[in-house]
Protein backbone atom coordinates (compact mmCIF):
# COMPACT_ATOMS: atom_id res chain seq x y z
CA UNK A 1 0.00 0.00 0.00
CA UNK A 2 3.04 2.29 0.18
CA UNK A 3 3.20 4.24 -3.05
CA UNK A 4 2.62 7.51 -4.89
CA UNK A 5 -1.10 7.42 -4.05
CA UNK A 6 -0.10 8.41 -0.51
CA UNK A 7 0.91 11.83 -1.85
CA UNK A 8 -2.82 12.46 -2.05
CA UNK A 9 -3.11 11.66 1.66
CA UNK A 10 -0.41 14.20 2.47
CA UNK A 11 -2.16 16.87 0.41
CA UNK A 12 -5.44 16.03 2.11
CA UNK A 13 -3.79 16.31 5.53
CA UNK A 14 -2.65 19.86 4.87
CA UNK A 15 -5.95 20.72 3.23
CA UNK A 16 -7.92 19.37 6.19
CA UNK A 17 -5.91 21.45 8.64
CA UNK A 18 -6.50 24.53 6.48
CA UNK A 19 -10.22 23.86 6.01
CA UNK A 20 -10.76 23.31 9.72
CA UNK A 21 -8.88 26.50 10.56
CA UNK A 22 -6.31 24.39 12.42
CA UNK A 23 -3.20 25.30 10.41
CA UNK A 24 -2.81 28.75 11.90
CA UNK A 25 -3.61 27.53 15.43
CA UNK A 26 -1.13 24.64 15.25
CA UNK A 27 1.72 26.74 13.81
CA UNK A 28 1.17 29.36 16.49
CA UNK A 29 1.09 26.73 19.26
CA UNK A 30 4.43 25.31 18.11
CA UNK A 31 5.87 28.81 17.69
CA UNK A 32 6.72 28.14 14.05
CA UNK A 33 8.97 30.72 12.35
CA UNK A 34 7.23 33.38 10.19
CA UNK A 35 8.61 31.93 6.94
CA UNK A 36 7.05 28.53 7.66
CA UNK A 37 3.73 30.10 8.59
CA UNK A 38 3.61 32.08 5.34
CA UNK A 39 4.59 29.03 3.25
CA UNK A 40 1.95 26.88 4.94
CA UNK A 41 -0.72 29.45 4.23
CA UNK A 42 0.29 29.87 0.58
CA UNK A 43 0.43 26.13 -0.04
CA UNK A 44 -2.61 25.20 2.05
CA UNK A 45 -5.18 27.86 1.19
CA UNK A 46 -5.75 26.97 -2.53
CA UNK A 47 -6.32 23.29 -1.68
CA UNK A 48 -8.48 23.60 1.42
CA UNK A 49 -11.54 22.46 -0.53
CA UNK A 50 -9.85 19.03 -0.79
CA UNK A 51 -9.77 18.64 2.98
CA UNK A 52 -12.14 16.59 5.14
CA UNK A 53 -14.84 18.79 6.66
CA UNK A 54 -14.90 17.17 10.10
CA UNK A 55 -17.23 18.08 12.95
CA UNK A 56 -17.79 21.89 12.96
CA UNK A 57 -18.76 21.76 16.64
CA UNK A 58 -15.20 20.79 17.62
CA UNK A 59 -12.30 23.24 18.08
CA UNK A 60 -10.15 23.55 14.90
CA UNK A 61 -7.17 21.28 15.72
CA UNK A 62 -9.32 18.63 17.41
CA UNK A 63 -11.67 18.73 14.44
CA UNK A 64 -8.83 18.23 11.94
CA UNK A 65 -7.11 15.39 13.84
CA UNK A 66 -10.39 13.54 14.42
CA UNK A 67 -11.31 13.83 10.73
CA UNK A 68 -7.92 12.53 9.57
CA UNK A 69 -7.96 9.26 11.47
CA UNK A 70 -6.62 7.20 14.39
CA UNK A 71 -2.88 7.74 13.93
CA UNK A 72 -3.37 11.52 13.94
CA UNK A 73 -5.56 11.18 17.02
CA UNK A 74 -2.70 9.35 18.76
CA UNK A 75 -0.47 12.35 18.12
CA UNK A 76 -3.15 14.64 19.52
CA UNK A 77 -3.38 12.54 22.68
CA UNK A 78 0.32 13.06 23.32
CA UNK A 79 0.06 16.81 22.77
CA UNK A 80 -2.92 16.99 25.14
CA UNK A 81 -0.55 16.21 28.01
CA UNK A 82 1.88 19.02 27.09
CA UNK A 83 0.32 22.42 27.80
CA UNK A 84 3.87 23.72 28.22
CA UNK A 85 4.48 22.88 24.54
CA UNK A 86 1.15 23.71 22.85
CA UNK A 87 -0.37 26.05 25.43
CA UNK A 88 -3.09 25.54 28.05
CA UNK A 89 -6.01 26.29 25.74
CA UNK A 90 -5.05 23.85 22.96
CA UNK A 91 -4.06 21.13 25.44
CA UNK A 92 -7.47 21.40 27.08
CA UNK A 93 -9.21 21.13 23.70
CA UNK A 94 -7.21 18.03 22.77
CA UNK A 95 -8.15 16.15 25.94
CA UNK A 96 -11.35 14.92 24.28
CA UNK A 97 -9.14 12.75 22.09
CA UNK A 98 -8.14 10.65 25.12
CA UNK A 99 -11.46 8.93 25.75
CA UNK A 100 -14.32 11.17 24.59
CA UNK A 101 -14.42 10.57 20.84
CA UNK A 102 -17.73 9.79 19.10
CA UNK A 103 -18.54 6.11 19.81
CA UNK A 104 -19.80 3.50 17.38
CA UNK A 105 -23.15 1.90 18.09
CA UNK A 106 -23.80 -0.49 20.98
CA UNK A 107 -25.41 -2.90 18.52
CA UNK A 108 -22.13 -3.03 16.57
CA UNK A 109 -20.24 -3.72 19.81
CA UNK A 110 -22.61 -6.59 20.65
CA UNK A 111 -22.09 -8.06 17.19
CA UNK A 112 -18.34 -7.97 17.78
CA UNK A 113 -18.77 -9.78 21.11
CA UNK A 114 -20.80 -12.52 19.40
CA UNK A 115 -18.26 -12.86 16.57
CA UNK A 116 -15.30 -13.05 18.96
CA UNK A 117 -16.68 -15.04 21.91
CA UNK A 118 -19.28 -17.13 20.11
CA UNK A 119 -22.05 -16.27 22.59
CA UNK A 120 -24.56 -13.42 22.29
CA UNK A 121 -23.78 -10.46 24.52
CA UNK A 122 -27.30 -10.58 25.98
CA UNK A 123 -26.61 -14.12 27.25
CA UNK A 124 -23.19 -13.30 28.71
CA UNK A 125 -24.24 -10.05 30.35
CA UNK A 126 -27.42 -9.15 32.19
CA UNK A 127 -26.61 -5.48 31.52
CA UNK A 128 -24.56 -3.95 28.70
CA UNK A 129 -24.38 -0.15 28.65
CA UNK A 130 -23.71 2.26 25.83
CA UNK A 131 -20.05 3.25 25.47
CA UNK A 132 -18.69 4.93 28.63
CA UNK A 133 -15.37 5.84 26.97
CA UNK A 134 -14.33 5.97 23.31
CA UNK A 135 -10.81 6.50 22.02
CA UNK A 136 -9.03 6.17 18.69
CA UNK A 137 -8.81 2.38 18.59
CA UNK A 138 -11.53 0.99 20.85
CA UNK A 139 -14.36 1.86 23.19
CA UNK A 140 -15.43 0.54 26.59
CA UNK A 141 -18.85 -0.62 27.80
CA UNK A 142 -19.88 -1.20 31.39
CA UNK A 143 -21.55 -4.59 31.79
CA UNK A 144 -22.72 -7.08 34.42
CA UNK A 145 -21.91 -10.79 34.15
CA UNK A 146 -25.12 -12.82 33.94
CA UNK A 147 -23.81 -15.77 35.97
CA UNK A 148 -22.07 -13.96 38.87
CA UNK A 149 -23.44 -10.41 38.89
CA UNK A 150 -19.90 -9.00 38.78
CA UNK A 151 -19.54 -5.59 37.12
CA UNK A 152 -16.97 -5.61 34.31
CA UNK A 153 -15.57 -3.45 31.53
CA UNK A 154 -15.87 -4.78 27.97
CA UNK A 155 -13.42 -3.28 25.50
CA UNK A 156 -14.22 -3.63 21.79
CA UNK A 157 -12.10 -2.55 18.80
CA UNK A 158 -13.61 -0.06 16.36
CA UNK A 159 -14.92 -1.62 13.15
CA UNK A 160 -12.37 -1.41 10.34
CA UNK A 161 -9.73 0.12 12.62
CA UNK A 162 -6.95 -2.13 11.29
CA UNK A 163 -7.38 -0.88 7.72
CA UNK A 164 -7.71 2.76 8.82
CA UNK A 165 -4.50 2.64 10.83
CA UNK A 166 -2.59 0.97 8.01
CA UNK A 167 -3.58 3.77 5.62
CA UNK A 168 -2.23 6.37 8.04
CA UNK A 169 0.99 4.47 8.62
CA UNK A 170 1.55 4.10 4.87
CA UNK A 171 1.30 7.89 4.54
CA UNK A 172 3.75 8.31 7.44
CA UNK A 173 6.26 6.08 5.63
CA UNK A 174 6.02 8.39 2.63
CA UNK A 175 6.63 11.43 4.83
CA UNK A 176 9.66 9.70 6.35
CA UNK A 177 11.05 8.88 2.92
CA UNK A 178 10.62 12.49 1.77
CA UNK A 179 12.41 13.66 4.92
CA UNK A 180 15.34 11.35 4.18
CA UNK A 181 15.54 12.49 0.54
CA UNK A 182 15.00 16.22 1.00
CA UNK A 183 16.65 16.77 4.39
CA UNK A 184 19.85 14.66 4.58
CA UNK A 185 20.69 16.24 7.94
CA UNK A 186 17.60 14.61 9.41
CA UNK A 187 18.68 11.08 8.48
CA UNK A 188 20.40 10.70 11.84
CA UNK A 189 16.88 10.73 13.32
CA UNK A 190 16.22 7.52 11.35
CA UNK A 191 12.65 8.49 10.38
CA UNK A 192 11.97 5.20 8.57
CA UNK A 193 13.04 3.21 11.63
CA UNK A 194 10.87 5.41 13.85
CA UNK A 195 7.78 4.78 11.71
CA UNK A 196 8.57 1.07 11.57
CA UNK A 197 8.75 1.03 15.36
CA UNK A 198 5.45 2.92 15.58
CA UNK A 199 3.84 0.42 13.20
CA UNK A 200 4.94 -2.48 15.40
CA UNK A 201 3.52 -0.80 18.48
CA UNK A 202 0.21 -0.11 16.79
CA UNK A 203 -0.17 -3.66 15.48
CA UNK A 204 0.30 -4.92 19.01
CA UNK A 205 -2.43 -2.56 20.20
CA UNK A 206 -4.82 -3.92 17.58
CA UNK A 207 -4.81 -7.43 19.09
CA UNK A 208 -6.56 -7.43 22.45
CA UNK A 209 -5.14 -10.88 23.28
CA UNK A 210 -1.73 -9.24 23.47
CA UNK A 211 -3.15 -6.46 25.64
CA UNK A 212 -4.64 -9.05 28.01
CA UNK A 213 -1.26 -10.76 28.25
CA UNK A 214 0.44 -7.42 28.89
CA UNK A 215 -2.04 -6.64 31.67
CA UNK A 216 -1.28 -9.99 33.29
CA UNK A 217 2.48 -9.47 33.22
CA UNK A 218 2.17 -5.89 34.43
CA UNK A 219 -0.08 -7.01 37.31
CA UNK A 220 2.46 -9.67 38.36
CA UNK A 221 5.29 -7.11 38.38
CA UNK A 222 3.37 -4.51 40.38
CA UNK A 223 1.43 -6.73 42.79
CA UNK A 224 3.37 -5.38 45.79
CA UNK A 225 3.31 -1.71 44.74
CA UNK A 226 1.61 0.51 47.30
CA UNK A 227 -1.29 2.67 46.09
CA UNK A 228 -1.23 1.25 42.55
CA UNK A 229 -3.95 -1.00 41.13
CA UNK A 230 -4.90 -2.68 37.85
CA UNK A 231 -8.13 -4.34 36.71
CA UNK A 232 -8.08 -8.13 36.49
CA UNK A 233 -8.39 -9.76 33.06
CA UNK A 234 -11.27 -12.19 32.45
CA UNK A 235 -9.41 -14.58 30.16
CA UNK A 236 -12.44 -16.70 29.27
CA UNK A 237 -14.22 -13.60 27.98
CA UNK A 238 -11.36 -12.11 26.00
CA UNK A 239 -10.31 -12.54 22.37
CA UNK A 240 -8.61 -10.62 19.54
CA UNK A 241 -11.23 -7.87 19.11
CA UNK A 242 -13.03 -7.97 22.46
CA UNK A 243 -11.62 -8.08 26.00
CA UNK A 244 -13.26 -8.19 29.43
CA UNK A 245 -11.71 -6.84 32.64
CA UNK A 246 -12.88 -6.14 36.17
CA UNK A 247 -14.55 -2.76 36.60
CA UNK A 248 -12.68 -0.16 38.67
CA UNK A 249 -14.28 3.10 39.81
CA UNK A 250 -12.19 6.25 40.01
CA UNK A 251 -11.84 9.86 38.92
CA UNK A 252 -9.95 10.56 35.70
CA UNK A 253 -6.70 12.42 36.25
CA UNK A 254 -7.94 14.98 33.74
CA UNK A 255 -10.61 16.10 36.25
CA UNK A 256 -8.31 17.97 38.60
CA UNK A 257 -11.10 19.99 40.27
CA UNK A 258 -13.05 16.81 41.10
CA UNK A 259 -9.92 15.24 42.54
CA UNK A 260 -9.33 18.24 44.80
CA UNK A 261 -13.01 18.25 45.81
CA UNK A 262 -12.60 14.59 46.88
CA UNK A 263 -9.92 15.72 49.33
CA UNK A 264 -6.99 14.18 47.45
CA UNK A 265 -3.66 16.03 47.47
CA UNK A 266 -3.02 16.72 43.78
CA UNK A 267 0.62 17.73 44.33
CA UNK A 268 1.36 14.40 46.00
CA UNK A 269 -0.62 12.61 43.27
CA UNK A 270 1.45 14.29 40.54
CA UNK A 271 4.68 13.30 42.28
CA UNK A 272 3.51 9.69 42.61
CA UNK A 273 2.58 9.43 38.92
CA UNK A 274 6.14 10.36 37.93
CA UNK A 275 7.74 8.09 40.54
CA UNK A 276 5.55 5.12 39.61
CA UNK A 277 6.57 5.38 35.96
CA UNK A 278 10.28 5.63 36.81
CA UNK A 279 10.03 2.72 39.23
CA UNK A 280 8.42 0.46 36.65
CA UNK A 281 10.84 1.49 33.90
CA UNK A 282 13.99 1.06 36.03
CA UNK A 283 13.05 -1.75 38.40
CA UNK A 284 11.10 -3.97 36.00
CA UNK A 285 12.13 -2.77 32.56
CA UNK A 286 8.43 -3.05 31.69
CA UNK A 287 6.20 0.00 31.85
CA UNK A 288 2.87 1.44 30.78
CA UNK A 289 3.74 3.43 27.66
CA UNK A 290 0.42 5.27 27.17
CA UNK A 291 0.05 7.06 30.51
CA UNK A 292 -2.11 10.02 29.49
CA UNK A 293 -4.92 11.18 31.77
CA UNK A 294 -7.53 9.13 29.91
CA UNK A 295 -5.80 5.92 31.00
CA UNK A 296 -5.26 6.91 34.64
CA UNK A 297 -7.77 7.11 37.50
CA UNK A 298 -7.51 7.91 41.18
CA UNK A 299 -9.48 5.71 43.55
CA UNK A 300 -11.34 6.63 46.77
CA UNK A 301 -8.27 6.16 48.96
CA UNK A 302 -5.96 8.01 46.59
CA UNK A 303 -4.64 4.90 44.83
CA UNK A 304 -3.61 5.28 41.18
CA UNK A 305 -5.51 3.00 38.81
CA UNK A 306 -4.00 2.27 35.39
CA UNK A 307 -6.12 1.22 32.41
CA UNK A 308 -5.51 0.31 28.75
CA UNK A 309 -2.43 -1.86 28.31
CA UNK A 310 -2.28 -1.84 24.52
CA UNK A 311 1.06 -0.01 24.46
CA UNK A 312 3.69 -1.27 26.87
CA UNK A 313 7.41 -0.50 26.86
CA UNK A 314 10.27 -2.88 27.54
CA UNK A 315 13.97 -2.04 28.05
CA UNK A 316 16.82 -4.41 28.85
CA UNK A 317 18.97 -4.32 31.98
CA UNK A 318 21.95 -2.62 30.32
CA UNK A 319 19.79 0.18 28.89
CA UNK A 320 18.12 0.67 32.27
CA UNK A 321 21.49 1.16 33.91
CA UNK A 322 22.53 3.65 31.25
CA UNK A 323 19.24 5.53 31.63
CA UNK A 324 19.59 5.59 35.44
CA UNK A 325 23.17 6.85 35.29
CA UNK A 326 22.14 9.63 32.91
CA UNK A 327 19.29 10.66 35.22
CA UNK A 328 21.39 10.57 38.39
CA UNK A 329 24.11 12.53 36.61
CA UNK A 330 21.63 15.29 35.82
CA UNK A 331 20.21 15.18 39.34
CA UNK A 332 23.71 15.58 40.83
CA UNK A 333 24.74 18.08 38.14
CA UNK A 334 27.61 15.79 37.17
CA UNK A 335 27.49 16.65 33.49
CA UNK A 336 30.90 15.14 32.82
CA UNK A 337 29.62 11.74 33.98
CA UNK A 338 26.45 12.15 31.90
CA UNK A 339 28.65 12.82 28.87
CA UNK A 340 30.85 9.79 29.65
CA UNK A 341 27.79 7.53 29.86
CA UNK A 342 26.59 8.73 26.45
CA UNK A 343 30.01 7.94 24.95
CA UNK A 344 30.30 4.57 26.73
CA UNK A 345 26.88 3.51 25.47
CA UNK A 346 27.72 4.61 21.92
CA UNK A 347 24.97 7.24 21.85
CA UNK A 348 27.51 9.87 20.72
CA UNK A 349 30.14 9.13 18.02
CA UNK A 350 33.56 8.48 19.56
CA UNK A 351 35.25 11.18 17.46
CA UNK A 352 33.34 14.00 19.19
CA UNK A 353 34.79 16.06 22.05
CA UNK A 354 33.52 14.78 25.40
CA UNK A 355 34.22 18.04 27.23
CA UNK A 356 32.26 20.07 24.70
CA UNK A 357 29.40 17.60 24.98
CA UNK A 358 29.44 17.90 28.78
CA UNK A 359 29.31 21.67 28.46
CA UNK A 360 26.34 21.43 26.08
CA UNK A 361 24.54 19.13 28.52
CA UNK A 362 25.12 21.68 31.30
CA UNK A 363 23.43 24.32 29.16
CA UNK A 364 20.41 22.00 28.87
CA UNK A 365 20.22 20.95 32.53
CA UNK A 366 21.08 24.09 34.46
CA UNK A 367 18.04 26.17 33.39
CA UNK A 368 15.77 23.52 34.97
CA UNK A 369 17.37 23.48 38.43
CA UNK A 370 16.04 25.96 40.92
CA UNK A 371 13.36 27.23 38.55
CA UNK A 372 9.65 26.91 39.16
CA UNK A 373 8.26 24.38 36.67
CA UNK A 374 5.55 26.80 35.61
CA UNK A 375 8.26 29.16 34.30
CA UNK A 376 10.05 26.54 32.20
CA UNK A 377 9.26 26.52 28.47
CA UNK A 378 9.50 22.84 27.60
CA UNK A 379 9.01 23.70 23.93
CA UNK A 380 12.14 25.88 23.93
CA UNK A 381 14.05 23.34 26.00
CA UNK A 382 13.20 20.50 23.61
CA UNK A 383 14.12 22.66 20.63
CA UNK A 384 17.53 23.40 22.13
CA UNK A 385 18.06 19.75 23.06
CA UNK A 386 17.39 18.89 19.41
CA UNK A 387 20.09 21.37 18.38
CA UNK A 388 22.56 19.74 20.78
CA UNK A 389 21.88 16.22 19.51
CA UNK A 390 22.24 17.42 15.91
CA UNK A 391 25.54 19.18 16.65
CA UNK A 392 27.06 16.05 18.17
CA UNK A 393 25.69 13.61 15.59
CA UNK A 394 23.46 11.64 17.95
CA UNK A 395 21.18 9.21 16.15
CA UNK A 396 17.66 8.33 17.21
CA UNK A 397 17.67 5.21 19.40
CA UNK A 398 14.58 3.29 18.32
CA UNK A 399 14.77 1.09 21.43
CA UNK A 400 14.29 4.23 23.54
CA UNK A 401 11.47 5.85 21.57
CA UNK A 402 8.67 4.58 23.83
CA UNK A 403 10.65 5.41 26.97
CA UNK A 404 11.34 8.97 25.82
CA UNK A 405 7.80 9.52 24.57
CA UNK A 406 6.27 8.17 27.77
CA UNK A 407 8.57 10.31 29.90
CA UNK A 408 7.31 13.39 28.05
CA UNK A 409 3.66 12.33 28.53
CA UNK A 410 4.08 11.40 32.21
CA UNK A 411 5.81 14.66 33.00
CA UNK A 412 2.92 16.49 31.35
CA UNK A 413 0.38 14.57 33.46
CA UNK A 414 2.38 15.29 36.62
CA UNK A 415 2.55 19.00 35.76
CA UNK A 416 -1.22 19.15 35.26
CA UNK A 417 -1.65 17.94 38.84
CA UNK A 418 1.30 19.81 40.32
CA UNK A 419 2.24 22.84 38.18
CA UNK A 420 5.25 23.61 40.39
CA UNK A 421 6.73 20.10 40.33
CA UNK A 422 10.51 19.77 40.41
CA UNK A 423 10.98 16.67 38.27
CA UNK A 424 14.60 16.14 39.37
CA UNK A 425 13.77 16.28 43.09
CA UNK A 426 10.81 13.93 42.66
CA UNK A 427 12.83 11.48 40.56
CA UNK A 428 15.87 11.45 42.85
CA UNK A 429 14.80 8.85 45.48
CA UNK A 430 13.64 6.39 42.81
CA UNK A 431 16.80 6.71 40.72
CA UNK A 432 19.15 6.62 43.71
CA UNK A 433 17.47 3.46 45.01
CA UNK A 434 17.93 1.81 41.63
CA UNK A 435 21.57 2.93 41.46
CA UNK A 436 22.29 1.51 44.94
CA UNK A 437 20.79 -1.85 44.00
CA UNK A 438 22.00 -2.20 40.43
CA UNK A 439 25.24 -0.24 39.96
CA UNK A 440 28.15 -1.14 42.23
CA UNK A 441 29.63 -4.15 44.09
CA UNK A 442 26.29 -5.86 44.75
CA UNK A 443 25.34 -5.60 41.08
CA UNK A 444 28.80 -6.90 40.07
CA UNK A 445 28.34 -10.01 42.21
CA UNK A 446 24.91 -10.62 40.69
CA UNK A 447 26.35 -10.23 37.20
CA UNK A 448 29.14 -12.68 38.01
CA UNK A 449 26.64 -15.13 39.42
CA UNK A 450 24.52 -14.85 36.27
CA UNK A 451 27.64 -15.38 34.14
CA UNK A 452 28.54 -18.41 36.25
CA UNK A 453 25.11 -19.93 35.72
CA UNK A 454 25.57 -19.59 31.96
CA UNK A 455 29.08 -21.06 32.03
CA UNK A 456 28.08 -24.01 34.22
CA UNK A 457 25.78 -25.16 31.41
CA UNK A 458 28.97 -25.91 29.45
CA UNK A 459 30.80 -27.41 32.46
CA UNK A 460 30.59 -31.06 31.29
CA UNK A 461 32.05 -30.09 27.91
CA UNK A 462 35.04 -28.09 29.22
CA UNK A 463 37.37 -31.15 29.71
CA UNK A 464 36.52 -32.42 26.23
CA UNK A 465 37.17 -29.01 24.67
CA UNK A 466 40.54 -28.75 26.43
CA UNK A 467 41.49 -32.31 25.41
CA UNK A 468 40.49 -31.70 21.79
CA UNK A 469 42.56 -28.51 21.65
CA UNK A 470 45.64 -30.31 23.05
CA UNK A 471 45.15 -33.21 20.65
CA UNK A 472 45.07 -30.85 17.68
CA UNK A 473 48.27 -29.23 18.94
CA UNK A 474 50.05 -32.58 19.26
CA UNK A 475 48.77 -33.78 15.90
CA UNK A 476 50.16 -30.71 14.17
CA UNK A 477 53.52 -31.45 15.86
CA UNK A 478 54.31 -27.75 15.98
CA UNK A 479 56.28 -26.03 18.69
CA UNK A 480 53.81 -24.56 21.16
CA UNK A 481 53.33 -20.83 21.01
CA UNK A 482 51.37 -18.50 23.27
CA UNK A 483 48.88 -18.02 20.47
CA UNK A 484 48.39 -21.74 19.83
CA UNK A 485 47.71 -22.30 23.52
CA UNK A 486 45.29 -19.40 23.76
CA UNK A 487 42.20 -21.56 23.37
CA UNK A 488 43.37 -24.05 25.98
CA UNK A 489 44.14 -21.36 28.53
CA UNK A 490 40.88 -19.58 27.77
CA UNK A 491 38.96 -22.79 28.39
CA UNK A 492 40.79 -23.56 31.62
CA UNK A 493 40.44 -19.94 32.70
CA UNK A 494 36.73 -20.06 32.14
CA UNK A 495 36.45 -23.19 34.24
CA UNK A 496 38.51 -21.61 37.01
CA UNK A 497 36.37 -18.44 36.81
CA UNK A 498 33.23 -20.51 37.26
CA UNK A 499 34.69 -22.18 40.36
CA UNK A 500 35.82 -18.90 41.93
CA UNK A 501 32.49 -17.20 41.22
CA UNK A 502 30.48 -20.05 42.67
CA UNK A 503 32.53 -19.94 45.88
CA UNK A 504 32.37 -16.14 46.14
CA UNK A 505 28.61 -15.99 45.66
CA UNK A 506 27.80 -18.90 47.95
CA UNK A 507 26.49 -21.32 45.32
Amino acid sequence: MRGPHNIWRLIRTGATFERAGAMRVALKAFDAPPGLRIAARILGWPFQWLGVRGDPSMPPVTRALTALGPAYIKFGQIMSTRPDVVGDELAEQLKVLQDKLPPFSTAEAKRAVLAELGIPADELFSEFSDAVAAASIAQVHKATLADTGEVVAVKVLRPGIERAFQKDIDAFYLIARFVELLAPGARRLRPMDVIQHFEGVVKGELDLRLEASAAGEFAANTAQDDQFELPKVKWDLSSRRAMTLGWMDGISLSEVDRIRAAGIDTEDLGNRVLQIFLNHALRDGYFHADMHQGNLRVGPSGQIIALDFGIMGRIDEYTRRVYAEILIGFIRKDYRRVAEVHFEAGYVPADRDIDEFAQALRSVGEPIFGMDASRISMAHLLAYLFEVTERFGMETRTELILLQRTMVVVEGVARSLNPHINIWKVAQPVVERYIRQNVGPAALLRDLAATARVLTKFGPKLPMLAEAALARQLHNDVAPTPRSHAWVWATLGAAFGVLVTLIATGF
